[in-house]
């Protein structure tokens, strides 16, 4: 049974950081490109940073770029997003997603991840 578990979420001032952890279980992480989304109230979930299976191609989106790092444990099936610098407009829930069983690199956009963890809040205060 394919599996992603966020953790790491929470409320945090302007400026501040946290990571995030996705960790798969049901099939080899590694073997497949995973991403970090977002979805804020009343906006569509869009891609945050995605990183492929064996990390040598990674995306971020624009607007979280010099603030964000996705990273790869292998040994613990487990993908991190560091967030630093967070403002206000970072606050949502994030998801993290995987492209199993597509194999290969694709956009980093919902629609080419099929499956998906519960979500963790990401609260910044201003």
């Amino acid at each position: 049974q394919v599996k992603l578990v966020e953790s790491g979420g929470g409320l945090v001032q302007r400026g501040g950081s946290l990571r995030l952890s996705c960790t798969a279980s049901g099939f080899t992480s590694e073997s497949y490109a995973i991403g970090w989304f977002r979805q804020a109230p009343g906006k569509e979930r869009e891609g945050v940073s995605c990183v492929s299976s064996r990390g040598g191609v990674v995306y971020y989106a624009d607007s979280v770029k010099g603030r964000f790092t996705i990273s790869r444990d292998n040994t613990k099936n487990t993908v991190y997003l560091q967030m630093n610098s967070l403002k206000p407009e970072d606050t949502a829930v994030y998801y993290c997603a995987t492209r199993y069983p597509a194999a290969g690199w694709d956009t980093c956009t919902p629609r080419s991840y099929n499956y998906w963890g519960q979500g963790t809040q990401v609260t910044v205060s201003s």
